[in-house]
């Protein structure tokens, strides 16, 4: 018979340990979990990331709705656990649900400790502990001033570490942090919150005042044990827990920071997920696996600095220091040892190393043969360097490869022995590096190691000659480091020229456009010569003008318009084009502006035959007149582009709708092509019919131009989220996969309408019609040549 199992609480800790029973005995329980949150799980670790804009809560979730299904857990949302019934086996929510237990998980977590200052209650005073306050914060941030009082590892994440860092590390973060424009005051206790109905500022003990409209407390935390306790489980300063995690209540397990172990209460991930191991275990069976406490390490993920800590580096009689200062370069490296053997370690500036002095703690290790090279890392430990492929295969199993996620040599080893042979498969699997993506070398050294000849690790094509980075390396760091310009990028990343060349600059400006919209100002002076004149050249210097014709459809207006610009201006060559457009050809430089000028009169807008955009939607007249019509292409065509266009993509993007299968618009070769049926649409992508020619492969089929249009805007989305520049979407497709591409936007609906609300947001920014604004002389960039020369014979 399968037994009940109850978890409280939806954090890290709990979803570790269900995914731990799940492994090792998916059917053993009915699993019902309460989680006093709104959604699901997600990865707390990354909240800064959620704050500093680096990431979105889409790309923090740990589980998600489907994992839920396939596991067959019923997750509660939204409704707190009161009360624990143990003479019965069950719970009860505050909304009245009740639930019944064999086994109980109590995953209740901490609560944000508030200093009961007087003005504490007011309305802006803010805690950092979850999606909520992050939310909250975000909302209240606008054009405010804010004060945050702590400064411990979470008041940093959202003022100095002291319980993590030494005084001369401190130093160097409480630099870093005031360069950011953020005033650090140590050594000093607050008196009040100041305000009447809203916070207004903090007071010091001394009498200063600190201005402010919002003040985060982030003083610490305290595990959350008032449910335990009300139900008569043994607690102390956490719930009071044995090896294996059981509670006084041998029914009862609790993991997370909720916990008490040895008397030790734990607020860093990797424990926790140690502790939620041993309770999955636990549930399905196997006791062995018992917990007997953690060495913690800390790593500080501020965007820009670099800072790692384990350990007790206290100063003592007992002990001795080896330090490495680097003061031009902002390194500050501290070990301390006791015994020839590492009790502690600093590291600022540069943290590469931290893994492995944390091993050689954990395990103790007598480092007296390495004594003279320790401070400078694993690559001199001992005689001269050390290959950095022993280096990795000396790393004990359980020597942990992935801090944001708890995930150990051994997890990463196991999933590539299961078939694993890819870094995407390891992430997929393990969820290895795919948090900040610190750790991604070391998990590719873990593949070469454990294939050999058989794994070949991606060779990476840089981008050009300024940097040894690829395209895709450099959209990563681009949100990691929340790098939003130019020259930020090309001074964190280090390129190697001063400015850049003509196949990098226009891909950053890109790459940061659709990474920061509303935030980052596009650079016309890294864009080609026909995106900066809004026209396409021609071999003799003259230049091209395309306007905008709707799905193909224009009026008699238009056309007369087209005519009198030509006689007007002495346009020799009128053409129609491939894309059901009419070209105006051989325009002269010094004219762009009055032609623009005259079509915008007419009502008509730049057609971007030029740019790296949506060029058209090619349309057949469908159901609307003709008889083998099956349904009303134009009008669909029409509505596609007007949504559309203006969006940056990574190279051009064609579409087609055909309104029946005899495909008159030719969307079998475009890049997203709809072909109309008596019983829906057929979706296709991925075709071209340039220099390569690519036939479409199929998307999906929907019933109606509502899903058209949301699987339509998703798929561009994701394009221009993924692609490299210059990649046509089958270029892009060829390197993600077509289940990658199935599944972000067919198959997960969530993911879907996250990428279709991303875009509508990016559309707030988008360009408007650049004809109008050059004709109006408001583009500062008109006409400049650039500084890189290159650019102008790029197209």
């Amino acid at each position: 018979m399968t037994e009940k199992l109850v978890v409280i609480g939806n954090g890290m800790a709990a979803g570790r340990a269900l995914e731990e029973l799940f492994h090792r005995d998916p059917d053993r329980y009915e699993v019902t979990v309460f989680n006093a949150e709104p959604r699901v799980n997600y990865n707390r670790i990354m909240l800064s990331p959620v704050l500093s804009g680096e990431k979105a809560y889409e790309d923090i979730l740990i589980h998600d709705d489907d994992w839920y299904a396939r596991n067959r857990v019923n997750l509660i949302r939204g409704e707190e656990v009161i009360a624990i019934n143990r003479a019965e086996r069950r719970v009860i929510s505050r909304a009245g649900t009740v639930a019944d237990y064999d086994r109980l998980i109590v995953a209740t977590g901490s609560l944000p400790f508030i200093i009961p200052l007087p003005g504490h209650d007011l309305p802006g005073v803010l805690t950092y502990r979850d999606l909520d306050d992050v939310e909250a914060m975000l909302a209240a941030a606008d054009d405010h001033s804010a004060a945050a009082i702590g400064g411990g590892l979470l008041g940093l994440e959202a003022t100095l570490m002291e319980r993590q860092l030494d005084q001369s590390a401190g130093y160097l973060l409480q630099r870093a942090i005031e360069e950011r424009g953020i005033r650090v005051i140590t050594r000093a206790n607050t008196h009040a919150i100041v305000g009447d109905d809203h916070v207004e500022a903090v007071r010091l003990d001394d009498g200063t005042e600190i201005s402010a409209d919002i003040v985060v407390m982030a003083v610490g935390i305290r595990p959350s044990i008032a449910l335990a306790q009300d139900a008569g489980l043994e607690v102390n300063r956490g719930i009071l827990v044995n090896d294996l995690m059981q509670t006084s209540d041998p029914a009862i397990y609790a993991v997370g920071e909720c916990v008490e172990h040895r008397a030790t209460c734990y607020g860093l991930v990797a424990p926790l997920y140690e502790m939620a191991k041993s309770v999955g275990a636990g549930l399905a069976g196997d006791d062995s696996l018992a917990y007997e406490g953690s060495i913690t390490a800390t790593k500080l993920k501020v965007t820009g600095v670099d800072l790692y800590s384990a350990g007790d580096f206290a100063e003592g009689d007992d002990r001795e220091e080896i330090v490495l200062r680097d003061a031009s370069h902002a390194i500050y490296k501290r070990l301390v040892l006791r015994d020839n053997r590492i009790i502690g370690a600093v590291l600022y500036g540069d943290t590469a190393d931290g893994p492995w002095f944390f091993q050689l703690m954990k395990d103790g290790t007598d480092i007296s043969d390495m004594r003279e090279t320790l401070i400078f890392g694993q690559g001199f430990a001992g005689a001269g360097p050390l290959d950095p492929m022993a280096a990795v295969a000396a790393l004990a199993d359980d020597a942990e490869i992935c801090g944001c996620n708890g995930i150990c040599k051994s997890v990463i080893v196991d999933a590539i022995a299961a078939g694993q042979s890819d870094l995407d498969g390891v992430r997929a699997t393990t969820k290895a590096s795919s948090s900040c993506g610190s750790c991604t070398g070391l998990v590719e050294q873990l593949l070469e190691l454990s294939l050999g000849e058989t794994y070949a690790r991606p060779a990476l094509q840089s981008m050009c000659g300024c940097t040894d980075l690829g395209h895709g390396e450099v959209r990563r760091l681009i949100i990691a480091k929340a790098l939003k310009s130019i020259p930020a990028v090309m001074q964190e990343l280090q390129w190697q020229t001063s400015c850049g060349c003509a196949r990098c600059r226009p891909a950053l400006n890109y790459y940061l456009l659709a990474t920061w919209p509303g935030e980052y100002v596009d650079d016309q002076q890294s864009r080609f010569i026909n995106e900066r004149v809004h026209a396409n050249i021609q071999k003799d210097g003259t230049y091209s003008v395309v306007p905008r014709m709707w799905g193909g459809i224009t009026t008699p207006d238009e056309l007369r318009a087209i005519a009198n610009v030509a006689d007007k201006f002495a346009i020799p060559t009128v053409k129609v084009t491939g894309g059901q457009r009419i070209d105006l050809l051989g325009v002269k430089k010094e004219d762009l502006p009055a032609v623009w000028s005259d079509l915008n009169a007419a009502g008509m807008v730049s057609g971007h035959a030029y740019g790296k955009a949506l060029r058209t939607v090619k349309t057949c007249v469908g159901s609307e007149w003709c008889r083998f019509g099956t349904q009303a292409s134009v009008s669909l065509g029409v509505r596609m582009e007007r949504f559309l266009w203006g969006a940056w993509t990574p190279h051009k993007v064609k579409m087609g709708v055909s309104g029946c299968p005899r495909n008159c618009s030719e969307a079998t070769i475009k890049d997203f092509g709809v072909i109309c049926v008596d019983s829906g649409y057929e979706l296709l992508f991925a075709g071209a019919a340039g220099m390569e020619v690519k036939e479409t492969v199929p998307l999906c089929k929907v019933e109606t131009e509502e899903q058209v249009m949301e699987h339509c805007v998703a798929l561009l989305q994701l394009y221009r989220e993924e692609a490299h520049y210059l990649d046509r979407m089958h270029k892009w497709l060829a390197r993600v996969g077509m289940e990658h591409v199935q599944e972000a936007v067919v198959h997960d609906a969530g993911n879907r309408k996250a990428l279709l609300g991303r875009f509508n947001f990016a559309q707030q920014f988008a360009q408007t019609d650049p004809w109008s604004e050059r004709a109006a002389g408001r583009d500062a960039h008109e006409f400049s040549p650039l500084a890189t020369p290159d650019l102008e014979a790029v197209a």
